[in-house]
Protein backbone atom coordinates (compact mmCIF):
# COMPACT_ATOMS: atom_id res chain seq x y z
CA UNK A 1 0.00 0.00 0.00
CA UNK A 2 0.98 3.61 -0.44
CA UNK A 3 1.35 5.06 3.05
CA UNK A 4 1.24 8.62 1.78
CA UNK A 5 -2.00 10.18 3.01
CA UNK A 6 -3.16 6.87 4.49
CA UNK A 7 -4.61 6.85 8.00
CA UNK A 8 -3.43 4.82 10.97
CA UNK A 9 -4.35 4.22 14.60
CA UNK A 10 -1.59 2.97 16.90
CA UNK A 11 -2.50 1.81 20.41
CA UNK A 12 0.10 2.35 23.09
CA UNK A 13 1.65 4.97 20.84
CA UNK A 14 3.04 7.33 23.46
CA UNK A 15 6.36 5.52 24.00
CA UNK A 16 8.54 2.60 23.01
CA UNK A 17 7.64 0.48 20.00
CA UNK A 18 4.26 2.14 19.55
CA UNK A 19 5.78 5.62 19.39
CA UNK A 20 8.41 4.44 16.90
CA UNK A 21 5.76 2.83 14.68
CA UNK A 22 3.55 5.92 14.78
CA UNK A 23 6.50 8.15 13.89
CA UNK A 24 7.58 5.85 11.03
CA UNK A 25 4.08 5.91 9.56
CA UNK A 26 3.81 9.68 9.96
CA UNK A 27 7.24 10.12 8.34
CA UNK A 28 5.93 8.07 5.39
CA UNK A 29 3.07 10.53 4.95
CA UNK A 30 0.31 8.84 6.94
CA UNK A 31 -2.08 10.72 9.17
CA UNK A 32 -1.85 9.07 12.57
CA UNK A 33 -3.82 8.80 15.81
CA UNK A 34 -2.25 7.32 18.93
CA UNK A 35 -3.71 6.08 22.21
CA UNK A 36 -2.27 5.88 25.70
CA UNK A 37 -3.33 6.03 29.32
CA UNK A 38 -0.94 8.73 30.55
CA UNK A 39 -2.33 12.04 29.26
CA UNK A 40 0.88 14.05 29.66
CA UNK A 41 3.06 11.47 27.95
CA UNK A 42 0.45 10.99 25.24
CA UNK A 43 0.21 14.72 24.53
CA UNK A 44 3.99 15.09 24.29
CA UNK A 45 4.24 12.15 21.90
CA UNK A 46 1.39 13.42 19.71
CA UNK A 47 2.96 16.87 19.43
CA UNK A 48 6.33 15.35 18.50
CA UNK A 49 4.82 13.18 15.76
CA UNK A 50 2.04 15.50 14.65
CA UNK A 51 -0.56 12.88 15.61
CA UNK A 52 -4.05 12.92 17.06
CA UNK A 53 -3.95 12.03 20.77
CA UNK A 54 -6.74 9.84 22.19
CA UNK A 55 -6.52 9.00 25.88
CA UNK A 56 -7.85 5.47 26.26
CA UNK A 57 -7.40 2.11 27.95
CA UNK A 58 -7.74 -0.66 25.35
CA UNK A 59 -9.09 -3.08 27.94
CA UNK A 60 -12.10 -0.81 28.51
CA UNK A 61 -14.87 -1.44 25.96
CA UNK A 62 -16.34 2.05 26.26
CA UNK A 63 -12.87 3.56 25.69
CA UNK A 64 -12.38 1.39 22.62
CA UNK A 65 -15.68 2.47 21.06
CA UNK A 66 -14.90 6.10 21.82
CA UNK A 67 -11.42 5.68 20.35
CA UNK A 68 -12.84 4.51 17.05
CA UNK A 69 -15.40 7.34 17.00
CA UNK A 70 -12.73 9.97 17.70
CA UNK A 71 -10.34 8.43 15.17
CA UNK A 72 -12.90 8.52 12.37
CA UNK A 73 -13.93 12.05 13.31
CA UNK A 74 -10.30 13.22 13.17
CA UNK A 75 -9.06 11.21 10.19
CA UNK A 76 -12.23 10.63 8.16
CA UNK A 77 -11.59 6.93 7.70
CA UNK A 78 -9.11 4.29 8.85
CA UNK A 79 -6.68 2.26 6.75
CA UNK A 80 -4.41 0.74 9.41
CA UNK A 81 -4.89 -0.45 12.98
CA UNK A 82 -1.72 -1.28 14.92
CA UNK A 83 -2.51 -3.23 18.09
CA UNK A 84 0.62 -2.42 20.06
CA UNK A 85 -0.49 -1.67 23.64
CA UNK A 86 0.85 -4.31 25.98
CA UNK A 87 2.08 -4.96 29.50
CA UNK A 88 3.96 -7.77 31.19
CA UNK A 89 5.10 -9.18 34.49
CA UNK A 90 7.25 -12.26 34.94
CA UNK A 91 6.69 -14.59 37.90
CA UNK A 92 7.19 -18.22 38.78
CA UNK A 93 4.01 -20.26 38.55
CA UNK A 94 3.90 -20.74 42.32
CA UNK A 95 4.01 -16.96 42.76
CA UNK A 96 1.51 -16.09 40.03
CA UNK A 97 -1.38 -14.03 41.39
CA UNK A 98 -4.78 -13.85 39.72
CA UNK A 99 -4.96 -10.05 39.67
CA UNK A 100 -1.80 -9.51 37.59
CA UNK A 101 -2.60 -12.51 35.37
CA UNK A 102 -6.03 -11.10 34.49
CA UNK A 103 -4.64 -7.58 34.05
CA UNK A 104 -2.10 -8.80 31.48
CA UNK A 105 -4.75 -10.73 29.54
CA UNK A 106 -7.10 -7.74 29.65
CA UNK A 107 -4.52 -5.51 27.96
CA UNK A 108 -2.67 -8.00 25.76
CA UNK A 109 -5.60 -10.13 24.56
CA UNK A 110 -8.96 -8.53 25.29
CA UNK A 111 -7.69 -5.10 24.22
CA UNK A 112 -6.57 -6.20 20.74
CA UNK A 113 -9.81 -8.16 20.32
CA UNK A 114 -11.93 -5.10 21.11
CA UNK A 115 -9.87 -2.81 18.89
CA UNK A 116 -9.75 -5.40 16.12
CA UNK A 117 -13.51 -5.91 16.28
CA UNK A 118 -14.29 -2.22 15.88
CA UNK A 119 -11.71 -1.74 13.13
CA UNK A 120 -12.96 -4.82 11.27
CA UNK A 121 -16.49 -3.41 11.14
CA UNK A 122 -15.10 -0.33 9.41
CA UNK A 123 -12.75 -2.26 7.13
CA UNK A 124 -15.42 -4.75 6.00
CA UNK A 125 -17.63 -1.86 4.97
CA UNK A 126 -14.80 -0.34 2.94
CA UNK A 127 -13.65 -3.69 1.50
CA UNK A 128 -10.06 -3.03 2.53
CA UNK A 129 -7.91 -2.45 5.59
CA UNK A 130 -4.88 -3.57 7.56
CA UNK A 131 -4.54 -4.91 11.09
CA UNK A 132 -1.04 -5.21 12.55
CA UNK A 133 -0.80 -7.13 15.84
CA UNK A 134 2.42 -6.59 17.76
CA UNK A 135 3.02 -9.86 19.56
CA UNK A 136 6.40 -11.24 20.61
CA UNK A 137 8.77 -14.12 20.04
CA UNK A 138 7.44 -15.07 23.49
CA UNK A 139 4.37 -16.25 21.61
CA UNK A 140 6.39 -18.89 19.78
CA UNK A 141 7.91 -20.75 22.73
CA UNK A 142 7.61 -20.99 26.48
CA UNK A 143 10.07 -19.93 29.17
CA UNK A 144 10.35 -20.02 32.96
CA UNK A 145 8.41 -17.26 34.74
CA UNK A 146 6.41 -16.48 31.60
CA UNK A 147 3.00 -17.92 32.52
CA UNK A 148 1.01 -14.70 32.09
CA UNK A 149 2.95 -12.73 29.49
CA UNK A 150 3.94 -15.63 27.25
CA UNK A 151 0.46 -17.11 27.36
CA UNK A 152 -1.05 -13.76 26.38
CA UNK A 153 1.16 -13.60 23.30
CA UNK A 154 0.28 -17.18 22.35
CA UNK A 155 -3.37 -16.11 22.58
CA UNK A 156 -2.79 -13.04 20.42
CA UNK A 157 -1.06 -15.19 17.84
CA UNK A 158 -4.05 -17.55 17.77
CA UNK A 159 -6.54 -14.71 17.41
CA UNK A 160 -4.51 -13.33 14.53
CA UNK A 161 -4.79 -16.64 12.68
CA UNK A 162 -8.57 -16.61 13.18
CA UNK A 163 -8.91 -13.05 11.93
CA UNK A 164 -6.99 -13.86 8.76
CA UNK A 165 -9.43 -16.62 7.96
CA UNK A 166 -12.39 -14.31 8.46
CA UNK A 167 -11.08 -11.12 6.90
CA UNK A 168 -9.06 -12.09 3.83
CA UNK A 169 -12.27 -12.47 1.73
CA UNK A 170 -12.90 -8.77 2.47
CA UNK A 171 -9.45 -7.74 1.18
CA UNK A 172 -8.26 -7.09 4.72
CA UNK A 173 -4.65 -7.95 5.53
CA UNK A 174 -3.80 -9.16 9.05
CA UNK A 175 -0.15 -9.15 10.11
CA UNK A 176 1.60 -10.58 13.16
CA UNK A 177 4.89 -8.97 14.17
CA UNK A 178 7.05 -10.81 16.73
CA UNK A 179 9.80 -8.63 18.23
CA UNK A 180 12.49 -10.32 20.26
CA UNK A 181 13.96 -8.34 23.18
CA UNK A 182 13.80 -4.62 22.41
CA UNK A 183 15.37 -1.83 24.44
CA UNK A 184 12.30 0.07 25.61
CA UNK A 185 10.87 1.15 28.99
CA UNK A 186 8.71 -2.03 28.85
CA UNK A 187 11.59 -3.92 30.46
CA UNK A 188 12.52 -1.06 32.75
CA UNK A 189 12.33 -1.36 36.52
CA UNK A 190 11.40 2.28 37.04
CA UNK A 191 14.82 3.91 36.96
CA UNK A 192 14.35 5.62 33.61
CA UNK A 193 15.10 4.46 30.09
CA UNK A 194 17.20 1.30 29.76
CA UNK A 195 20.87 1.86 28.84
CA UNK A 196 21.64 1.84 25.14
CA UNK A 197 23.19 -1.31 23.71
CA UNK A 198 24.11 -1.32 20.03
CA UNK A 199 23.77 -5.10 19.80
CA UNK A 200 20.16 -5.23 21.02
CA UNK A 201 17.05 -4.39 19.02
CA UNK A 202 15.71 -0.84 19.19
CA UNK A 203 12.11 0.27 18.75
CA UNK A 204 12.99 1.79 15.38
CA UNK A 205 13.91 -1.67 14.08
CA UNK A 206 10.39 -2.91 14.76
CA UNK A 207 8.91 0.22 13.23
CA UNK A 208 10.97 -0.41 10.09
CA UNK A 209 9.57 -3.94 9.85
CA UNK A 210 5.97 -2.71 10.26
CA UNK A 211 6.38 -0.02 7.62
CA UNK A 212 8.02 -2.51 5.25
CA UNK A 213 5.26 -5.13 5.42
CA UNK A 214 2.56 -2.50 5.01
CA UNK A 215 4.21 -1.00 1.93
CA UNK A 216 3.98 -4.26 0.00
CA UNK A 217 1.33 -4.07 -2.75
CA UNK A 218 -2.16 -4.83 -1.42
CA UNK A 219 -2.40 -7.98 -3.54
CA UNK A 220 -0.13 -9.76 -1.06
CA UNK A 221 1.02 -9.65 2.53
CA UNK A 222 3.47 -11.16 5.02
CA UNK A 223 1.35 -13.10 7.53
CA UNK A 224 3.98 -13.29 10.27
CA UNK A 225 7.39 -11.72 10.80
CA UNK A 226 9.82 -12.29 13.67
CA UNK A 227 12.65 -9.87 14.35
CA UNK A 228 15.78 -10.95 16.23
CA UNK A 229 18.99 -9.12 17.07
CA UNK A 230 21.84 -10.52 15.00
CA UNK A 231 24.30 -11.11 17.84
CA UNK A 232 22.94 -9.65 21.08
CA UNK A 233 25.29 -9.17 24.01
CA UNK A 234 24.55 -7.84 27.50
Amino acid sequence: MNLSDSTALVTGGSSGIGFAIAKALADAGARVAITGRDQDKLTRAAVTIGAQAIRADVSNEDDVRRTMTETLAALGHLDILVNNAGIGTFKALVDQDLESFERIFATNVTGPMLMGREAAKHFIGRRRGNIVNIASTAGTRGAPNGTAYYASKFALRGMTECWRGELRPHNIRVFLINPSEVLTPFFDTGAGAPPDNPTKLHAEDIAHAVRSVLEMHDRGFTPELSIFATNPRD
